[in-house]
């Protein structure tokens, strides 16, 4: 039983670990954008954008009012 529960700590590890080698895989693709201001601004503008999508679909789809 102590094998299972050890085997079951690990996955949490694994996630984080997946998640920002994802995260600095697309931090890297996206950097050379970075160097001229327009693409910059267009890159901060599609984050953003995204976000602001993201957050006001989870809103209507979970029923929160913001006041």
């Amino acid at each position: 039983m102590q094998d299972f529960f050890n085997n079951v700590s690990r996955y949490p590890r694994y996630f984080i670990t997946i998640t920002l080698g994802i995260f600095f895989f697309l931090f890297d693709q996206l950097k050379p954008l970075l160097n001229k201001p327009v693409t910059a601004i267009a890159l901060i503008g599609l984050i953003m954008g995204t976000f602001v999508f993201l957050v006001l679909t989870l809103q209507a789809m979970l029923g929160i009012n913001p006041t």
